[in-house]
């Protein structure tokens, strides 16, 4: 089958293409905006990229278009198809009916953590012999590589909330039937799809009714709104996670203790950090319980895990200055990673650089969580340009410490001022931000 991808340098359009390379289809595709890793990875498997969504790659006559959910009506190419009526599918059911449908599908959703849960659940299965096939948002350090294809029956899937195209508005996730299901939070986001928190509930609970009774729902305890979506109706076992009644990680630093409800089960060593990710090797180990992963096998493999890129990534250390790339984007993630990062350099200085970049950071839904979530920062600073609210008012709570620029080149310049030795520099962003990371290291190793 010749697939073309119309979208096909986002992570999860990426990762279709990569699949359906190894499984023998021919893949090409297109896309409008190229960065790293997602464009690294398409390069590494040879695959013939487009620039741009111009409408004579008709010609190219593929058996099917696969349409990302990026791509929309007005959109040259997308308009071509429709008028003449070419045979065109979504990213998750093009993937539902040729990749899952005799998987063991173990699906990860939740607004945060799906990658790293993703990523610590594929490699405990591979860890343990089962060579499972994965479909991740990012790219995990242990295996190099966002998707990968196996003959074996167990397949991992980051399992978004998000909707899978313009014509199926119904999220990514219903089309997986998974068997194994991980719901590790849920919060408000995506406010250009949904309106509000009970939408996206609605769609959890769909989620939930696809599920069958002879699966797992490896839940979040401490989350309300996740028992909430389990209460509207569920037809399927659940084990909670992060609670007295279920299984529990207790510890700080590197190291921390396991167990189920009173009963201790191992000890956990590795160098992740903060909170959240206790929680999440958590729901990892017991999603890959339920798969045949015994648990001391999946603790054995969380202390050789090498976490995912752009996930407090270290890219560099220049003079005593460690600069960390990270994809935190939500007010949470933002207070999860910077505390993490806190609880690790102690007092040293914590220099916060943002592009709140996301459809819902940008239409300012967030604006006012956004100071508290930064506030672990010793300095922030804060890229605005193409923001539609006022982001001087929204961090005013964090007097002096704020800095606010619409000028990239400006805001490097006023970054470098502001860092020294033993200072630690997270930028974060969910796009490439006009590569300040090598940017910044650059400056850096010219300064004396």
């Amino acid at each position: 089958m010749h697939i073309h991808i119309v979208g096909i340098c986002g992570s999860f359009m990426g990762g279709i293409a990569v699949l359906a390379k190894q499984a023998g289809h021919r893949v090409t595709g297109c896309d409008a905006n190229i960065y790293p890793p997602m464009s690294t990875q398409l390069e590494a498997q040879d695959l013939a990229l487009t620039e741009g969504f111009s409408a004579d790659q008709v010609e190219l006559n593929p058996d099917v278009f696969v349409i990302g959910n990026v791509v929309t009506r007005g959109n040259p190419l997308i308009e071509e198809i429709l008028n003449r009526g070419l045979p065109y599918i979504s990213g998750p059911q093009w993937l539902a009916e040729n990749m899952l449908r005799d998987k063991w599908v173990l699906a990860v959703a939740g607004t945060h953590g799906k990658t790293t849960t993703a990523s610590m659940l594929a490699w405990i299965l591979e860890h343990a012999g089962l060579k499972p096939g994965f479909l991740i948002g990012g790219v995990p350090e242990n295996f190099g590589i966002s998707a990968r294809l196996s003959d074996t029956e167990f397949f991992i899937i980051e399992a978004d909330e998000y909707d899978a195209a313009f014509f199926d508005k119904r999220s990514k996730f219903v089309h997986y039937r998974s068997r194994t299901t991980i719901l590790n939070n849920l919060e408000f986001e995506h406010a250009d799809i949904f309106p509000d928190l009970a939408a996206i509930e609605t769609q959890f609970h769909h989620l939930v009714r696809t599920l069958s009774a002879n699966g797992l729902i490896v839940a979040n305890g401490r989350d309300a709104n996740i028992r909430r979506v389990l209460q509207r109706g569920c037809w399927t076992p659940v084990e909670f996670f992060g609670v007295d009644e279920g299984w529990q990680a207790k510890g700080a630093g590197e190291s921390f203790v396991i167990s189920d409800k009173s009963e201790i089960i191992g000890t956990l060593k590795w160098g992740l950090l903060g909170e959240h990710n206790r929680m999440n090797a958590l729901a990892a180990l017991l999603a890959a319980r339920h798969a045949g992963a015994p648990m001391h096998v999946g603790i054995a493999a969380l202390e050789k895990f090498s976490s995912v890129k752009r996930r407090m990534e270290v890219i560099g250390v220049v003079n005593g200055i460690t600069v960390y790339d990270d994809f935190a984007h939500h007010p949470t993630a933002i207070h999860t990673t910077l505390e993490g990062l806190r609880g690790k350099v102690n007092s040293a200085r914590i220099i916060a650089v943002l592009e709140p970049r996301s459809n819902t950071m940008k239409m300012g839904v967030m604006k006012d969580a956004l100071a508290e979530s930064l506030a672990p920062a010793d300095q922030v600073f804060c890229y605005t340009a193409n923001l539609g609210w006022d982001a001087k008012a929204a961090l005013k709570p964090l007097g002096g410490r704020a800095h606010i620029y619409d000028d990239l080149q400006q805001m490097l310049g006023a970054i470098i001022n502001n860092t020294g030795p033993g200072d630690h520099v997270l930028i974060m962003s969910n796009g490439g931000f006009g590569g300040i990371h090598e940017k910044l290291l650059a400056i850096l190793r010219l300064r004396p």
